[in-house]
């Protein structure tokens, strides 16, 4: 493994790598007016959400790395102490790259963007209309991270006063990610897409699972199970007792080969052609109920990975 001191490397370089491993991070497209009106949108993937009472949000509105001046965000932020975050969706993420070009202050990056302004009720600068949730935020505390850095970040920490959310992004009571399909950045000029495949539920624990040390070593130091499928073993309150009836097979069962069956995500069918056919060898055998444990697993059948796994060899 490669290890790095930040003070012996390019900012350059540790910017790259920084923001490579510390992602997808979501992205705030920050709305600010300076106290002439003028408005500017930029977005910052330096963000995310600390608190929801009360409801706190951060972004990072670093100096430009060129020559350490302020950024207009910064400018308008601490002028006025308002803004609004709007979310970067799919359907406007280009919009929304165009707008962090370097314009001059008196020009209009939502018109520069195509993007509408939503006005806001409680502060002056507006949000984006084609953003289906946005955040108008007064100022709490503006942190300079590095004062004896001319090109430092800085931590823009604000409350947020009210909120605006699509009712088409819902499901229920609750925001559905499929449909508010947001984008969230990686490093260099990587970004991932929130929805479809690319998300997935994973409950919160009940109750205090019996964890990967308390789990039989012939589970443990598996060369099979990885180590998400021994914390899913691992979840259970106490260790299932072994259930003799798990291999007694319906009269209809049919299945002749082990791989077929296994490849074909049928792990009782692969368990019955194992158990059924000629035996292989204990080690070989192991081997080959800890392969239906896994698809059992990935099948979020716990218990019946358990009993495959308690099977006598």
């Amino acid at each position: 493994m490669k290890s790095f001191t930040p003070s012996e490397i390019s900012p350059r370089e540790l910017h790259k790598i920084l923001l490579s491993g510390v992602a997808p991070r979501p992205i705030a497209l920050v709305g600010t007016a300076d106290p002439r009106g003028n408005v500017n949108l930029s977005p910052y993937s330096f963000f995310n959400a600390f608190s929801s009472n009360p409801p706190v949000v951060a972004f990072g509105p670093a100096h430009r790395a060129t020559d350490g001046t302020a950024k207009d965000t910064y400018t308008n932020l601490m002028a006025t102490g308002e803004c609004t975050i709007s979310a970067v969706t799919h359907s406007m993420v280009e919009q929304s790259n165009l707008s962090s070009c370097m314009y001059p202050p008196d020009v209009d990056e939502f018109a520069k963007a195509g993007f509408t302004k939503r006005p806001s009720q409680d502060v002056k600068p507006p949000s984006v209309m084609e953003s289906p949730f946005a955040m108008e935020c007064r100022l709490v505390q503006m942190i300079n991270l590095a004062p004896e850095i001319k090109t430092s970040g800085n931590m823009a920490i604000c409350r947020v006063v009210r909120l605006h959310v699509s009712g088409s992004i819902f499901n229920g009571d609750v925001i559905d990610p499929h449909k508010i399909d947001l984008v969230g950045r990686m490093g260099l000029s990587w970004y991932v897409r929130a929805s479809g495949k690319a998300v997935f539920e994973l409950p919160q624990p009940h109750v205090n699972g019996i964890g990967i040390d308390g789990l039989p070593d012939h589970i443990r130091k598996s060369p099979i199970l990885t180590g998400n499928n021994l914390a899913k073993l691992a979840g259970v309150e106490r260790k299932p007792a072994r259930n003799h009836d798990f291999i007694k097979f319906d009269a209809s069962m049919q299945a002749e080969d082990f791989s077929l069956e296994l490849n074909s995500g049928n792990p009782y069918g692969a368990l019955y052609a194992l158990l059924t056919g000629t035996p292989p060898p204990p080690e070989k055998l192991q081997e080959k109920l800890h392969k239906v444990a896994q698809v059992f697993l990935a099948q979020d059948k716990i218990e019946e990975a358990w009993q495959t796994l308690m099977l006598p060899l």
